[in-house]
């Protein structure tokens, strides 16, 4: 592991002494970094969001991106703040943010409510985009390869950006899934990218509602994961138009929704 610690960005992990059961080994650990980011809109605070430090900009362009705001910059704040962003976005309501994130905390009380709320933000994705299943089944093993903090830590989640081909374009990773795939998105913004109607994107672990949500809002027509899916994942990707392929390992994988994208 020396030569994949070396290579771990040295802002997003931390060495630390541990003791290591049976043999009794003291060492140096290398830890995944976890610190409080706090995300601001024209100053004001909005979100604060546990994450790994490291292209920051892009986790606060596509957190606004994917909760229905359009920013159009990010920035290190006029204060110098440690471990915050301010983001320039127009048109921005903090009393309509305020209760969007009332709605998007009540998600578990009713899965139709829920997905009523994404239907504002993301249309119904329309893209004729095809990929072979040979190359979906190959995404999570070349998104690993990228995870350099992954594999220093083993405690960091990622995301992969990929065009149809299984050409890797864009990887990030953190503490949180969902930070993941902010990055990207915000990446994505940054490029000029935006809608990823002609993209796929693959993340290292389950499928929640909220990573299925972030895809639907990016507009991206594939979402891949080695993990399972949840139910309402699954009804929302089904309303949205998403394919959603899960259990994506050793060869083989499980379509759950809008399979005629995938050509065997």
């Amino acid at each position: 592991m020396t030569g994949e610690r070396a290579k771990a960005p040295p802002y997003a992990t931390r060495g630390v002494e541990a003791l290591t059961l049976p043999s009794g080994a003291h060492g140096e650990e290398i830890l995944a970094i976890e610190e409080p980011l706090e995300i601001r809109i024209g100053g004001e605070p909005v979100a604060v969001t546990m994450r790994t430090p490291g292209h920051d900009e892009e986790l606060a362009l596509g957190f606004c991106i994917t909760e229905g705001l359009a920013p159009v910059a990010a920035r290190v704040p006029d204060d110098l703040a440690a471990n915050t962003v301010d983001v320039e976005a127009t048109g921005f309501d903090p009393l309509r943010m305020r209760r969007h994130f009332y709605t998007s905390s009540s998600c578990g009380v009713c899965g139709k409510g829920a997905i009523e709320a994404v239907e504002v933000t993301a249309p119904r994705i329309e893209s004729t985009l095809e990929i072979r299943a040979d190359i979906v089944a190959s995404l999570p093993d070349r998104l690993l390869e990228a995870q350099r903090g992954f594999a220093a830590t083993g405690g960091l989640h990622g995301t992969g950006l990929f065009d149809a081909a299984g050409e890797l374009v864009c990887a990030r990773e953190d503490v949180g899934r969902h930070n993941a795939m902010d990055k990207v998105v915000g990446w994505a913004f940054g490029e000029d990218l935006l809608p990823l109607e002609h993209h796929v994107l693959c993340v290292s672990g389950r499928l929640s509602f909220e990573l299925v949500q972030k895809a639907a809002v990016a507009g991206c027509p594939v979402l891949v994961a080695v993990g399972a899916p949840s139910s309402l994942a699954v009804e929302l990707a089904a309303d949205r138009g998403v394919t959603l392929c899960g259990w994506v390992r050793e060869g083989r994988m499980t379509v759950y929704t809008e399979p005629w994208r995938i050509r065997t």
